[in-house]
Formats: C-alpha cells, sequence, structure tokens
C-alpha cells in the first residue's frame, strides 16, 4: 500500500519512462557508425514513436502539476518537426471536439468532405485514398501528415494570424541541442537520421492513430480499443486502449491496462464493441483494400458552421 501510495504521488514509472527513452535514443545515436542497419532501423523507430507517445503523457498533466516542468521534459521533438505546443493545442482540441473524426471540427480527423474531395487535384486524390490502406499509412503517411500540417500552419500565417510563430520559435530553441548531438556530436547525416529515426519513427505512431476513431453519429461509439501485444501496448504507453483514455484523459499511462481490465465489459458496452485484436490484424485487413473511404460517411462542409 505504502508503495502504491508513493508510486501515484511521484508518477516514478513516467520518470523511469522518461529517462529511458533519451538514454536510449543518445545510446542508439552515438552508436549510429557501428550499428548495422537492421538494428538501428526498428530500434530507432521505436525509440522516437516512443518519444512521441511521452510527449502525450505530458500534454495530459504528467508526471507532475507543474506544467512547465512537465512540457520541458518533452519538448525536444526527436521526431523534428512537429512544435510541442502545435502538436499541445490541437490534441486537447480534439479530445474537447463533440464531433470526432469530422473534417473541420476535430483537428485529428483523417477524412475529407465531399466538397473539398471535389475541388483536389487528381494525385492528390489518390494519396488519400493509398493513405486508406495500411501501406500507404506507414510509408506515403508519414510525409503526407507533415506536408499537411506546414500547409496549414501556412495558411493561418497569410491570414495574419501570427500564433503559431511562438510555437515555431520555442520548437527552434528546442532543436538546437538536439540537432548539435545529431550532426555534430555523433556525426550523423541528416539524411541518415530522417531515414533511420525521424520517419520510422512518425510511421509506427501513425499505426497507432490510423485505426483508433470511426465515423458515428453516437460518439461513445466512435473510439477503439486495441488490444495489443505489450511491445506494441509500450511503444504507445496504452494509448491503443483509446476509449478508455477518452473516457479518463487524466488517467496516467500505466494505470490503463488494470482499468480497463477491471471494466472491460463496460467500456466495450460503451462503445459498440469497437474492439480490435491487434495491429497485425489492423495491418491485414487493409493492406489491399481501404480501412474506410476517405470521405466522411455524413458530415459536410456546412457542418462545420454547425
Amino acid at each position: 500500500m505504502a508503495l502504491h501510495s508513493w508510486v501515484e504521488r511521484t508518477e516514478a514509472p513516467t520518470w523511469i519512462l522518461t529517462l529511458g527513452v533519451y538514454t536510449a535514443w543518445g545510446l542508439l545515436t552515438w552508436n549510429y557508425h557501428v550499428l548495422p542497419w537492421w538494428v538501428l532501423l526498428p530500434a530507432g523507430a521505436y525509440v522516437i514513436c516512443l518519444h512521441g507517445s511521452l510527449q502525450h503523457e505530458v500534454l495530459h498533466g504528467h508526471p507532475t502539476r507543474w506544467r512547465w516542468l512537465n512540457e520541458l521534459l518533452a519538448r525536444p521533438a526527436l521526431w523534428l518537426w512537429l512544435p510541442y505546443g502545435a502538436y499541445r493545442d490541437s490534441h486537447i482540441a480534439h479530445h474537447r471536439s463533440a464531433k470526432l473524426t469530422c473534417p473541420g471540427l476535430d483537428p485529428e480527423s483523417n477524412y475529407l468532405v465531399p466538397e473539398d474531395w471535389a475541388r483536389m487535384p487528381a494525385p492528390a486524390r489518390a494519396t488519400y485514398a493509398a493513405c486508406a490502406t495500411s501501406p500507404g499509412r506507414l510509408v506515403i503517411g508519414p510525409a503526407m501528415a507533415i506536408a499537411v500540417f506546414l500547409g496549414r500552419e501556412a495558411r493561418t500565417l497569410m491570414r495574419g494570424d501570427l500564433r503559431p510563430l511562438r510555437h515555431w520559435l520555442a520548437h527552434a530553441a528546442f532543436m538546437v541541442p538536439v540537432l548539435y548531438w545529431i550532426l555534430v556530436v555523433c556525426d550523423i547525416p541528416f539524411w541518415a537520421y530522417v531515414a533511420f529515426f525521424a520517419y520510422p519513427g512518425l510511421s509506427l505512431a501513425l499505426l497507432r492513430s490510423f485505426a483508433e476513431h470511426r465515423p458515428e453519429r453516437d460518439q461513445g461509439r466512435a473510439t477503439a480499443i486495441v488490444e495489443a501485444s505489450w511491445p506494441m501496448a509500450l511503444a504507445f504507453l496504452n494509448n491503443n486502449l483509446h476509449a478508455v483514455h477518452h473516457e479518463r484523459p487524466d488517467l496516467a499511462w500505466y494505470r490503463l491496462p488494470a482499468t480497463y481490465r477491471a471494466d472491460r465489459a463496460g467500456v466495450l458496452a460503451r462503445n459498440g464493441g469497437f474492439v480490435l485484436p491487434g495491429y497485425a490484424s489492423i495491418i491485414g485487413r487493409s493492406f489491399f483494400r481501404w480501412k474506410d473511404s476517405p470521405l466522411h460517411p455524413f458530415y459536410r462542409a456546412a457542418d462545420r458552421e454547425n
């Protein structure tokens, strides 16, 4: 009981995780020139994905009650491209959305409304269609996610809204030591870091989000449970139990499995039985066909104003 109380009070697992992530990243980058590619690629992807999961944990208020300290732990974006502040604001808006998956209302939606689809050039439609399959999501998805995000940021700035600048300035400050370590201390070519760490790490993270929501009018049925094996669950810090996370976004990552096991029947009753057996199953089911259509089945452009 005393140990449990101490863990709850200090959130020791998250502190240990944080130390482990940065230590593993440091060792992998330091030994870049001696490790074979077939070790470096999966290990680099796993560590970068795990760091992204740590960022998710931090924005939900862990491991301390001080936001500035929590964010200090996660602001160095090891996958380089996404300012922590922009991710934080977008993800909090996602949790507050009353219409999950609705384009324009849920900032993390991967769907399009027919009006936007009709205006797209054919190559863009083909890219969206490819990313509705698991190979497309894993191979093209990271480039698409970065392009969509940067395009959105550019349009915001072009409208005269300078709020994204504060995120990019903070991002640049935290990227200086990261890039110095990668490029100067470890002498890793930039392309190699992207190829062995940043891009596959983002790819792995996008696998988690690939099937975590579905379009539903009943919002309680929109969020999945993926009963993943422990290596994948750890990479995602148990966010594969996504329905539980949406019900209790304040719950620390290491408490999610026990919470789910204690009320599995209740969770699945509330989310309409939206449970998937693992990520291999998700990849297999959508390898040669769309997971679902890139077009949202019932939202239209007018819904953005309602």
